[in-house]
């Protein structure tokens, strides 16, 4: 159990958010430069956020300054404890990993602050990083022991094989995984991912996190994965080898369901599930769990494609909600392609937007779901809140590290 900050420490902490204003992202892609001399230490992280995005950093610098800002009210950052505690253990991070952080933290800031990072500023971050660490170890030892004793869970990283490939449009397909032991696998909440870690030939260890496209079943995941680049760029390494080599008998190794964004199941009242590109994952677990469990929960499914070349599940999901009264779906296509049938998919032309989104939704009882890009992320998630929807209403994914555009809302919250 964490020891409560003392009153100086606290001060000391409030003091340095000046310097991390203005030096934090430094300090952040410093420590990781620190942490990552260490193989093992950099095999734990998703490298595609790092060097090849800077994406990582950049949010763990926002990370840091909130909790300095927030330190005599940690109250307000539960929800992202709760996040990063699901992101360690999608990534089977343990209690003897940090010490290894706090050193390359505590060295980033001496590095970068010089005289300014006194021993008594210093010593404080000591404090302040193993007092959150240790709320960090403690949720994540709460998670790993669920997933260990629940029917078909596990920890740790376990052998999948892909039974079958489909493929959703131009750029997305979709693998169902099953378990090569033959046993059954943790029914999942509708909206979480799987973590996975590749050794491809060129490149060595990789991380990904890729969402489930099902509803939980307990006998397969299927994960549906857009091709990011071509062939030989890095950031697309791991999504051109599952659309070009990846195939029915191809091993994966799987660590358990993670994340704290997934449906309520305990109401009945409306949601509205927004995606856009292949941001629509998650949801379509969201929308495969209704319609098999409680088709008379009023739902809306809205996607927003560039296409309907790129349009993944159009139909998959009209077969979903056509026959139910209280099941709804629309699609919207921001550049029309001319060539495409008239009906394809019945798109409507242009964004999803949060104004649409209120006129067509129950607004003043709907719990709206975002996933997809940033800049669609961003526009909704402000737009909803400049329409009067609550903050504790509107819930969202971001995939990859989220930084301050799609954070803010949420720390409102």
């Amino acid at each position: 159990m964490s020891i409560p900050l003392s009153p100086a420490t606290i001060a000391l902490i409030k003091a340095t958010v000046p310097a991390l204003e203005g030096h934090g992202l430094t300090i952040t892609q410093r420590m990781y430069e620190r942490l990552f001399v260490d193989a093992e230490m950099r095999a734990l992280f998703n490298q595609s956020h790092h060097g090849e995005t800077g994406s990582q950093p950049k949010a763990l610098a926002q990370a840091v300054l909130a909790y300095a800002r927030n330190i005599d009210n940690l109250g307000v950052l539960a929800g992202a404890v709760e996040r990063i505690a699901q992101k360690h253990v999608a990534l089977s991070i343990l209690p003897e990993h940090y010490p290894h952080v706090a050193e390359a933290l505590l060295g980033a800031i001496r590095d970068v602050l010089g005289e300014a990072a006194t021993p008594e500023i210093c010593a404080a971050w000591g404090d302040a990083y193993w007092f959150l660490a240790e709320l960090l170890i403690g949720r994540e030892a709460t998670i790993y022991r669920d997933l260990a004793t629940k029917p078909g869970g596990w920890n740790g990283l376990r052998e999948f094989v892909v039974e079958s490939v489909t493929r959703e449009s131009e750029t997305i397909c979709s693998l169902v995984l099953v378990p090569s032991d033959g046993k059954p696998v943790l029914r999942h909440e509708p909206g979480q991912y799987l973590g996975f870690q590749f050794d491809l030939p060129g490149h060595g260890v990789l991380k990904r996190n890729y969402s489930i496209s099902c509803a939980p079943n307990g006998h397969a995941y299927r994960i549906t994965v857009k091709r990011e680049a071509a062939p030989g760029v890095p950031a697309g390494v791991v999504s051109n080898w599952m659309h070009d080599h990846a195939g029915p008998g191809t091993s994966v190794r799987v660590a358990p369901p993670a994340g704290d964004f997934f449906l309520d199941r305990g109401t009945d009242g409306p949601v509205v599930l927004v995606s856009g590109g292949v941001g629509l994952t998650p949801m379509i677990s969201m929308l495969e769990t209704i319609a098999e469990t409680s088709p008379e929960r009023p739902t809306w499914f809205v996607h927003g494609a560039l296409n309907g070349r790129v349009h993944a599940m159009g139909a998959h999901v009209r077969t979903l909600t056509d026959g139910h009264a209280n099941l709804h779906s629309r699609f919207f296509h921001a550049e029309p392609d001319e060539r495409e049938p008239a009906d394809r998919h019945s798109a409507e032309p242009g964004l999803v937007t949060a104004e649409w989104l209120v006129a067509n939704t129950p607004r003043e009882l709907a719990t709206y779901y975002l996933c997809g890009p940033k800049p669609f992320l961003a526009a909704l998630v402000n737009g909803l809140g400049r329409q009067g929807i609550p903050v504790e209403r509107i819930r969202f994914e971001f995939f990859g590290p989220a930084d301050e555009l799609v954070e803010a809302p949420r720390r409102a919250a």
